[in-house]
């Protein structure tokens, strides 16, 4: 799988280690950074995970802040993105077999490597499950497109 992969400086860590654990599983990683421990302005790095995920470039996207929570709030802005926030194993099963998403955020200073990692590859390795749930995240789509 082709993914990106981005975060502020309150992710650079966890984002490293995650980075780690996609190279392991066989995945194709593209590092949005960024490179530097400075202050940098989240909606700036979020921007090339989820134009390049909308886009096609990538087929999903993983974004870290401190909490998550900001990186997630600026990647549901963009069309086409599907961005969850997630800090247990049991919501990143949900999320891609339910909701389909296609971006994962995560908080560094929320959970730990070990975690995050297990949250990862269980987001990774499941599947959407469509059916009644196509249904829904059609309807969500159609909010969407009617703005």
């Amino acid at each position: 799988m082709n993914i990106a992969i981005s975060s502020d400086h309150g992710g650079n860590n966890l984002r490293k280690e995650i980075m780690g654990l996609l190279t392991e599983m066989g995945h194709q990683v593209t590092d949005f950074g960024p490179q530097t421990l400075d202050s940098v302005d989240y909606p700036d790095y979020a921007k090339p995970v989820c134009e390049g995920v909308a886009g096609g470039d990538f087929e999903a996207g993983i974004l870290i802040c401190g909490t998550g929570i900001g990186m997630s709030i600026a990647a549901n802005k963009y069309k086409g993105i599907r961005c969850a926030l997630v800090h247990d194993v049991f919501s990143a099963k949900m999320t891609k077999c339910h909701n389909n998403s296609n971006v994962l955020a995560m908080g560094e200073r929320v959970i730990g490597p070990g975690l995050a990692r297990e949250i990862v590859a269980t987001w990774l390795t499941n599947e959407f499950e469509g059916g009644r749930h196509e249904t829904r995240v059609n309807k969500v789509a159609a909010i969407e497109s009617s703005r």
